[in-house]
Order: C-alpha cells, then structure tokens, then sequence
C-alpha cells in the first residue's frame, strides 16, 4: 500500500493532500506549527508505510524533506517556477488546499517539475555563501549612503574607495552639519561592524575552497577565487542533472527571454530565474576578463565594441558557467565531496 502526499509548506502551518493508492481514500488537513516536532508527530501515522511526497522548493523546504527522509519516505522537490506554470490559466480561487492536491496530482502524473536535493554539508556551504553575499550587500548599501550623504552636502573626497584609512580621515576633517556627521559616523560603525563578521568568514570559505575538489577544479579557471568557486559549487550544484551546458545557463537565469509571434521576433532581457547568488559569482568571476592576463581578453574588447561593456561581461559569464559545467561534470562524485 502505497501513500501519496502533497505538502504546501507556510511559516504557521503545512498543508497536506495525500492519496492512498490501495484504497482511494483522500486525507487532508493541516499540521500546526509548522516545525520539526509537529512533522514528526504527524508522519507517525504512516510509519511502515511506503510513502511518496512532494514539496515545494520554498522557505521551509529543508526541514520538511529532512523529516520525511527520515520517516522513510521518497520524497521529490518541485520547482516553483515550473510548478505554477503547470497549473494553466488560472479559473478557480487558489487556496492552500489546492496547491497541495496540485503538488500530489503532478507527483501520480510523473510531470512535477523537479529540483535538485542537494547533500547536507552543500546546504550548509549554501547557507555560507548567501550570508557572505548579504554581508556584502549590506556593506555596500552603507557605503553608497555616504556618498550619498556626501554628495547632498556638495563634498567631494580625494580617493576613490571608502573603506580605507585615508578616507576615514577625510571623512573625519570634513565640515558637516551636526546631523550629517552623524549619519556618517553610524555608517562607519556598521561597516566596520559588518567587515569583522565578513573576515572569519571569508577565511572558512578559503579553507573549504583548498580543501574541496570541485572549488580547487574551478579556481584554475581564470578570475574564479576561492568565494566565487564555493558559490558557484553551492549554487550550481550537480551538473549532471544537466543535458547540456546550455541548461546550467538558463538556470542560473542568464540566459536572454524571446518573444515570438509570426514574422516578428524581439529579444527580451535576462530571465533572471534563477540562484541571484550564481548569477553574481559568474558576473564577479567574469568581470575579471576585462584584464589584459586573462585568455578572454581579446574576446572581451571584441564584444565591448559591438555591444557594450556591461554585455560582454555578461558574454563571457555565460561561458565561465558553461566551462563550470562542464568542469563539475567531469569530476563526477567528486566534485561534490565533502572536504577533506
């Protein structure tokens, strides 16, 4: 006897359709909290049964297939994206209740849109490598308030860059307004906030990198560092689940949209469906390009004067995820193996 389930994960409850396939009976309900312990409790239930779920590859998803694997269950993640879509015009009122049975009737179907369960010591380096990009982030936006700041009060600095120490000093002789000093002297304070959470953490991420076989693979490929390779191995994942380097393109959301109808035909912009992280790593990793040492230079300047600096760039981040691809394939299980 077999169950199929459909779950729809929500931060205050999980809604659940499951179809028993030897008898035909339908349950559904909900399970409150949504946490680990009530999940647990809840697929007691269904304990020595051969159970097949479905979840939707959203906030909360991990715990949820986590406990599932656990109580032994086959358990298939569905792609958002692809997983709407699925659905066709919409005619009805969309509930909760609905989503679920939609998750369990593609999962009897065969035609759920699957992604990519990726290993523990993965999900973990992920969780890394986002937090590093939000840090970042972070830094940035405060950075860009002090020339904002600067620029409203009609100040211009003799350096380029913020974040050293001539700039500091500049900074602290300039004749502002009481609030404007301020605003500056907060901003200071949470970058250098922010620049002591970055630093041990770009030191872990380094350490990985050396000792990871897919990151050491990538970082011989020019511009990739040590971040950028672990970011593009978290993200990107395993690249056989591709048929070509083209896929792992278009999932990381760089690939150009098109629209078509009849004898007109009009290009579109990113897609940008995809990891933002990835899509960051391979622009970082690309931009290095620009630089006279690197092989893609000449292809570079080629490109720059056809169509733009921003768009080469773009170019050639598509053919570091195709040779990333291809690097990672190549690998096999090694290159998603734990570090050494």
């Amino acid at each position: 006897m077999a169950i199929v389930v459909g779950l729809d994960v929500h931060r205050a409850q999980i809604t659940y359709d499951a179809l028993n396939t030897a008898t035909g009976e339908v349950a559904t309900g909900r399970i409150a909290p949504a946490d680990r312990v009530s999940l647990r409790t809840f697929l007691r239930r269904w304990a020595g049964e051969d159970v097949e779920a479905a979840v939707e590859a959203t906030t909360g998803w991990r715990f949820v297939v986590e406990e599932l694997q656990r109580a032994g269950a086959t358990v298939q993640l569905a792609e958002p994206a692809d997983t709407t879509a699925a659905r066709g015009p919409k005619r009805r009122a969309k509930t909760d209740k609905r989503d679920a049975r939609h998750l369990r009737d593609l999962l009897i179907e065969r035609r759920l849109p699957q992604a990519w369960i990726a290993p523990e010591h993965i999900l973990e380096l992920r969780a890394l490598v986002r937090l590093r990009k939000t840090l970042v982030d972070q830094r940035t936006e405060w950075l860009q308030r002090i020339h904002a700041v600067l620029f409203h009060h009609g100040v211009r600095l003799a350096v380029g860059r913020l974040d050293g120490r001539d700039a500091h000093q500049q900074l602290a002789a300039l004749e502002l307004s009481p609030a404007a000093q301020r605003q500056i002297t907060v901003a200071l304070a949470v970058i250098a906030h922010v620049n002591e959470q970055l630093g041990p953490l770009d030191r872990d991420l380094k350490a990985f990198a050396r000792a990871q076989p897919g990151c050491r693979a990538l970082m011989r490929h020019y511009g990739v560092g040590p971040q950028v390779a672990c970011a593009i191995l978290a993200e990107l994942g395993d690249t056989r689940r591709f048929s070509s380097s083209r896929q792992a393109v278009r999932f990381a959301g760089l690939d150009v949209t098109v629209h078509e109808s009849d004898t007109k035909r009009r290009a579109g912009h990113l897609s940008r469906q995809g990891p933002p992280v990835l899509r960051w790593a391979a622009f970082e990793a690309a931009e290095s390009a620009c630089k006279p040492a690197s092989p893609d230079h000449a292809y570079y300047l080629e490109l720059k004067q056809r169509v733009g600096a921003n768009r080469a760039v773009l170019s050639i981040a598509r053919k570091l995820l195709r040779r990333a691809h291809h690097t990672l394939r190549e690998l096999g299980d090694d290159a998603l193996a734990p570090a050494a």
